[in-house]
């Protein structure tokens, strides 16, 4: 190829780099998540012609031009952010939300193996209140006296409820994480630990319900419920996803296709991990209260579920400039 053939047939892409790395000079914020992948490939693209170019034309004008372009291209894409907080931030207000869009199936499919088994042991234990029996784990039915003589188990001292919130946000931190890394187990145990959490909770709500206090149990559970039950579905998505790279590597190997899958799930569970401290806290002083009116519990639990979904399903979106 004569060095002319090679400047025509790739200055496009090198133009179009070089109009990329003008407008990020100084923040990468400039460009859309597209663009950024656009810039991405377009350096590697332009690193093989410079190598190219050094080959067969050393001396040629071209070569000086593509090895300028690089050390640009090369400043630009490895360059560190000024501070960590600002990555931070990015990811909390873009990079999440985004993420969650991105993978939301894999939520879905989480959150539907929680769900079903709830609706199903509920109708049950609420018919037949018996079998609760048989779907409580064995450590559990204790509960079941103490609803047929119409209790709950819910009240916290207000002199433990610090502590209690404490308590609460480790443990649902430590049901995400499980539900999380059980996903190497090619997402079947994830499976597990959402059928079975869901299982209890349909049953327990069943039971309730049977016995005429199913509202108050909710009237409970709602105030932190959205956001505890929607951040546990998101673990368990990052564990899916972790499943099914193993069981679909498609061409990659299966190593590569895990180690991208796990990439992603991480960042999803850090994302939604931090909502548990709100989901606690509202656990913690907001549900046991009994001086705190049953409306107001509940339009905590609304308002704290539109919240959180709103985010998830706009915030970092490109809105397109109406046009003209």
């Amino acid at each position: 190829m004569r060095v002319d053939e090679f400047y025509q047939s790739r200055k496009g892409d090198w133009q179009t780099l070089s109009r990329l790395l003008d407008r990020c000079q100084k923040d990468m914020r400039g460009l859309s998540e597209a663009e950024v992948h656009e810039m991405a490939r377009l350096y590697r693209e332009t690193t093989s012609d410079l190598a190219l170019a050094k080959r067969d034309f050393p001396r040629s004008e071209i070569t000086a031009y593509l090895n300028q372009l690089v050390a640009r291209a090369h400043a630009v894409v490895y360059r560190s952010e000024p501070l960590a907080l600002k990555r931070i931030l990015h990811f909390a207000t873009t990079g999440f939300p985004r993420l969650f869009r991105k993978t939301w199936i894999f939520t879905f499919i989480a959150a539907m193996f929680f769900i079903l088994p709830a609706i199903t042991s509920g109708i049950v234990t609420y018919l037949r209140p018996e079998s609760a029996t048989l779907l409580l784990p064995p450590e559990m039915h204790r509960l079941i006296g103490i609803v047929q003589d119409k209790q709950l188990w819910i009240d916290i001292p207000v002199g433990d409820r610090p502590y209690a919130s404490s308590f609460i946000m480790q443990n649902n931190i430590q049901v995400s994480i499980l539900a999380f890394a059980s996903g190497l187990t090619a997402g079947f145990l994830t499976l597990w630990v959402l059928f079975t959490n869901g299982l209890t909770i349909g049953t327990l709500s069943g039971l309730t319900s049977f016995y005429g206090i199913g509202f108050d149990l909710w009237t409970f559970v709602i105030g932190h419920g959205v956001i505890e039950l929607s951040v546990i579905f998101m673990a368990g998505g990052s564990g899916l996803m972790l499943g099914w790279a193993i069981l679909h590597p498609g061409l990659q190997r299966r190593r590569d296709s895990l180690s991208q899958a796990a990439h992603k799930a991480v960042y999803l569970l850090l994302g939604a991990v931090p909502w548990l401290v709100v989901a606690g806290t509202i656990e913690g002083f907001i549900s046991p209260s009994k001086t705190i009116p049953v409306p107001v519990k509940w339009t905590v639990g609304i308002l704290s579920g539109i919240i959180l979904y709103g985010y998830l399903l706009l915030a970092g979106r490109e809105w397109k400039k109406r046009q003209n």
